[in-house]
């Protein structure tokens, strides 16, 4: 499956300081997961696991609390990022979702498999 073979450097960072890294994570298949989750009308509302086909879920997870959302891992389960608003963690998506598509063009393959965020 093509989202599993294209994979880069994803980190999770918040203000310098590293939550989580993995030098070859398939980042077609999380913005394509992350693009799903936008879309349904939980977004917003409801927390996001990464249910990965290559990793254990939880790998990713984006989570609400009182102060806004955070980021983290199931890999570091003491820590996440810094609370932000809604606007802000969509903004970062977006920007994710605009950097894996170009990834993903300059390597000759259109990227329209991955759904519109």
């Amino acid at each position: 499956m093509l989202l599993l073979d294209i994979e880069a450097e994803l980190s999770i960072r918040d203000q310098g300081r590293v939550v989580w890294s993995e030098e070859a994570f398939p980042v077609a298949e999380l913005a394509y997961h992350l693009a799903l989750w936008l879309q349904s009308p939980a977004a917003g509302q409801e927390d996001f696991e990464l249910d990965s086909m290559q990793a254990d879920p939880g790998l990713i997870r984006i989570a609400h609390a009182d102060d806004g959302w955070r980021i983290g891992s199931i890999l570091t389960p003491d820590f996440w990022t810094s609370p932000v608003a809604w606007e802000a963690l969509l903004a970062e998506i977006k920007q994710f979702d605009r950097s894996v598509r170009e990834g993903i063009a300059a390597m000759g393959i259109e990227p329209a498999f991955i759904p519109e965020p």
